[in-house]
Parts: C-alpha cells; sequence; structure tokens
C-alpha cells in the first residue's frame, strides 16, 4: 500500500511538473482583429525558432485585449490603437503602423469624400450616392461594431457618437468589413489601410478613399501625413513572463520587418 501511495505521489508530480512545463511553454495573445493576423505569423515563425512553443492568438477587439491584459486572462493582449488615460496600470509596446480608410466598392465613380459628406452619410442626411456625385443608388452604410478600436477612432475623428449612426450593416473585424462591401456596390464602410491595400491589390473589388488630400497608402502612413494612422500595439499588465518578453523583443525585431510589411503595414524602424 505504502509502495502504491509513493508511486501515485511521484505520478502526479511528474504530471503536475508536465503541465507547468506546457504552460511555460505556451503564449497566449488576445484583441485586435487588425493586429491578430500580424501575430498569427510572428507566432508561427516565433514557434519555428523555438522548439515546443505554442503561440495561441485570439480576436474580439482591442478592448478585450486591454481587458484581458489587466485581468491577466492572457499574457499579451493586442491592441490598435494608444493606451487611455484610464488604462495607464497597462504597458502599450508599439511593433507597427496602420491607418484607418474609407472603403467603397470600387465600381463606385465616387473618388473623394469631405469630411463633412462622410458625417452626413453616416448620420443618414445623406442617403443616395448622387447627392455626392455618383450614380443613384441608395447608399448602404457600413458600421463597425463596439470594442473596436477602429470604430472608436472613427468616431473621435470626425466627432461622432455611435448613436449617431444610422448603420445598415454592423461588421467585426476588418476582413467582414472589406467583404460586405466588395459584395454591395452601394457600400461604404472603414478599415486598416493595411488590410484594404492588401485585399485591393490581390484582387477583391474595392477603392480607397483618400483623406483631406492625402491618399490612402502605407507610404503616407510611414511619413505621418495621413490623417488617421494609428500604432499597432502589444500590451502587458505589468512585467511579462519570460516567454512573453522574448515574444514581444521578436515581434519589435528586424527579423519579423518582412512579415509586417507583407501584411501591407508600417515596420518599425530599426
Amino acid at each position: 500500500m505504502k509502495k502504491i501511495l509513493i508511486f501515485t505521489s511521484l505520478l502526479l508530480a511528474s504530471m503536475w511538473s508536465q503541465s507547468l512545463l506546457a504552460a511555460s511553454n505556451h503564449l497566449v495573445l488576445t484583441g485586435s482583429s487588425t493586429v491578430a493576423p500580424l501575430a498569427l505569423e510572428i507566432g508561427k515563425r516565433f514557434e519555428k525558432l523555438n522548439q515546443g512553443v505554442r503561440v495561441d492568438v485570439q480576436t474580439g477587439g482591442s478592448s478585450r485585449g486591454v481587458n484581458d491584459a489587466r485581468m491577466k486572462l492572457a499574457d499579451i493582449g493586442m491592441a490598435s490603437r494608444a493606451l487611455k488615460a484610464n488604462e495607464s496600470d497597462l504597458t502599450a509596446i508599439k511593433i507597427a503602423n496602420d491607418g484607418i480608410t474609407i472603403i467603397l466598392h470600387s465600381s463606385n465613380r465616387v473618388a473623394n469624400l469631405s469630411d463633412e459628406q462622410i458625417v452626413a452619410i453616416y448620420t443618414g442626411k445623406i442617403r443616395n450616392w448622387r447627392e455626392v456625385g455618383g450614380s443613384d443608388q441608395p447608399i448602404t452604410v457600413v458600421n463597425k461594431a463596439e470594442g473596436h478600436s477602429t470604430l472608436e477612432l472613427f468616431l473621435h475623428h470626425f466627432h461622432l457618437k455611435n448613436s449617431q449612426v444610422k448603420a445598415d450593416a454592423v461588421i467585426g473585424d476588418n476582413e467582414q468589413g472589406i467583404k460586405t462591401v466588395a459584395a454591395n456596390r452601394g457600400a461604404i464602410g472603414y478599415v486598416s489601410i493595411g488590410t484594404a491595400s492588401y485585399d485591393a491589390e490581390h484582387g477583391v473589388p474595392i477603392q480607397l478613399l483618400p483623406m483631406n488630400g492625402v491618399t490612402a497608402t502605407i507610404e503616407h502612413v510611414r511619413d505621418a501625413s495621413f490623417p488617421l494612422s494609428r500604432p499597432l500595439n502589444l500590451v502587458v499588465n505589468g512585467k511579462p513572463g519570460e516567454l512573453a518578453q522574448r515574444f514581444i523583443n521578436f515581434a519589435r525585431s528586424p527579423a519579423v520587418t518582412d512579415l509586417v510589411e507583407s501584411l501591407y503595414f508600417v515596420p518599425l524602424e530599426h
């Protein structure tokens, strides 16, 4: 009986050690749907260079990333915005830059909209494209769901409250927004410049509109001339664990510059 108890204790201790080892080799990142595709690619490369390590990337919006980092539900949060004043207990680490662009279907002959026209469209004062120089076609307003930084930055830039927006469709991540606009010739939406540029270059029927006369390009995000730009951040609560810190260092290193550029984001300067 004593031998059985000793064996059981040793087995439990072994299982507990293995569990700790597995946990120490497993990173969980949650948050921004803009940062997630980049974090996923960085994670795959990090896994190849660190045998036995697993990087789990989950979306849900920047608010989730910030909250999960704060509550330690994730090792690292992802936020496609700067931290707010009431989030000063957290630390944001920038890994790239991006912008937010207005998108239309590529067949829409409207090539430019003023800030005032965008506000009028999103508040329901302009409901047909002919009112802004387009064809006689109803406008389908596509808005972002709560919890996404793209929504917060869009509202802040145009001095709007979400309650003022008269949306015909509410979407979550960037790809959902792009698919919605690509499938509707009368739609208007706003998404990541990086994601939209990538999809447009790969044949998705969308066009990126300029803002205040500045074309929506990666180059204009790079030189800070585009009016609606933002940092892509990793977020931590306190001092990261050893593995999380190594991942953060890797995500900020020249070793991932090609990944950042392949997703049409602006890499850090090294």
